[in-house]
């Protein structure tokens, strides 16, 4: 593609919305043709970049994503598991990239992503930063290797403001472990953890949230036995690092068949 691709940036005034357009803004491989916001939100009509406290950046933000993604050949969303699925269904009509960083989907949410992805490239991922997508490689192989014998317990840390728990993240490492262990993860799932809840299941993965502050996301797997504990631990100090990552895939996405890819396919891991 000769022309940069147009991206448009879904829930513009939030913090991941923000970051993302003005990493698009200092880009030389991507430009920014629409932010979009929900209907009847203060930034409408306006300036996305003035809205945002900088200088013009010639777009303003709107809250048609039909008409957003008709001038676009890439969506990134960083919003709610209900958007997300209607943004999929008209980026696939665009035949738009869709880079999806929403956390929090039910089974059901993530089904109805299917019928979009046999029309365009979606790319979703729980994290879109490097070193947690090799932290996931790391739980697999780690958790091939011990047996039950070694608890598996995953403990994240975000900020105050988030309203999923446990995060994307953590049930990617979850996932992984799983995986790892050759088990389905809600078979083997213990969480939520209050009162008299008994000992601890053989074989269980365990899930911890804590919630404060302005924590941009830090993540342990802990492989815990008697005598010994093995932790694999990723910090984030400045979520532009899932903004990078976000800008990597709607780059690799371009020219990519129909289908549902993740990070590790981004990043050939």
């Amino acid at each position: 593609m000769t022309q940069k691709p147009g991206i448009v940036v879904t829930g513009a005034s939030g913090r991941m919305g923000q970051m993302l357009i003005r990493q698009i803004a200092k880009s030389d491989r991507l430009r920014l043709v629409g932010a979009l916001e929900r209907e009847g939100h203060d930034w409408i009509g306006q300036d996305v970049g003035l809205a945002m406290g900088g200088a013009a950046l010639d777009v303003r933000v709107e809250d048609d994503p039909l008409e957003s993604f008709a001038r676009c050949q890439g969506v990134i969303d960083f919003t709610a598991p209900e958007a997300s699925v209607e943004f999929a269904g008209l980026a696939a009509q665009a035949r738009a990239v869709h880079v999806i960083g929403t956390t929090g989907f039910s089974e059901d949410q993530l089904a109805a992503l299917e019928p979009a992805s046999r029309h365009a490239a979606i790319i979703r991922a729980g994290n879109m930063s490097l070193g947690v997508n090799l932290l996931v490689q790391l739980t697999k192989k780690v958790a091939r290797a011990l047996d039950e014998d070694f608890d598996i317990e995953v403990v994240e840390a975000h900020h105050r403001h988030k309203v999923d728990a446990p995060s994307g993240t953590a049930l990617m490492l979850g996932e992984a472990a799983a995986e790892g262990r050759g088990v389905v993860l809600k078979d083997v799932t213990e969480s939520g953890r209050d009162g008299i809840t008994g000992a601890r299941g053989r074989g269980a993965i365990g899930f911890s949230a804590i919630r404060g502050g302005d924590i941009v996301g830090e993540h342990d797997v802990i492989f815990a036995a008697d005598g010994e504990r093995v932790i694999l631990r990723h910090v984030a100090t400045d979520r532009a690092i899932f903004a990078r990552g976000a800008l990597k895939a709607v780059l690799w996405g371009q020219g990519k068949k129909p289908g549902i890819y993740s990070m590790l396919d981004v990043l050939g891991l």
